[in-house]
């Protein structure tokens, strides 16, 4: 088992909103590889954005708990991250993509849930393929 287990906002929007295509495959993940999750305040942002009003509370509560943990400090690591985002600009790769890539080379046994294909296309440092578990 993953001793870093790292999850985006599309993992945390299928997990808290029943409504979400992914929801059940999340729920899975989440009893599988159950929390603390680490992320970074970029997937944090984006996650309140999209759930709007509705997941606020519970969003909260998963920080309140400590279910989901901000582990990663961008301001220590502002050049790999802007390297990584310039890196992949067809794809292109957001901030948040890009936090948790860099995540993945700092921490030891990473694994990323994440509903985001284009993880499968990003690469840790420089040719390692990231470790993900998305929905089939």
């Amino acid at each position: 088992m993953a001793r870093n287990v790292l999850v985006d906002a599309g993992f945390v929007i299928a997990l808290l909103s029943r409504r979400d295509n992914h929801h059940e495959w999340a729920v899975t993940q989440a009893s599988q590889l159950p929390p603390p999750w680490s992320t970074c305040e970029s997937v944090l942002s984006e996650s309140f954005h999209l759930l709007g009003g509705r997941g606020t509370a519970s969003l909260a509560a998963l920080l309140r708990r400590q279910a989901l943990l901000v582990t990663f400090e961008l301001a220590r690591n502002v050049e790999p991250v802007v390297k990584l985002i310039e890196k992949y600009p067809d794809v292109p790769m957001s901030l948040a993509d890009a936090c948790l890539v860099r995540m993945t080379e700092t921490l030891a046994d990473p694994i990323v849930l994440t509903t985001d294909e284009d993880f499968r296309v990003y690469r840790r440092h420089n040719r390692q393929v990231v470790p993900c578990v998305t929905p089939e």
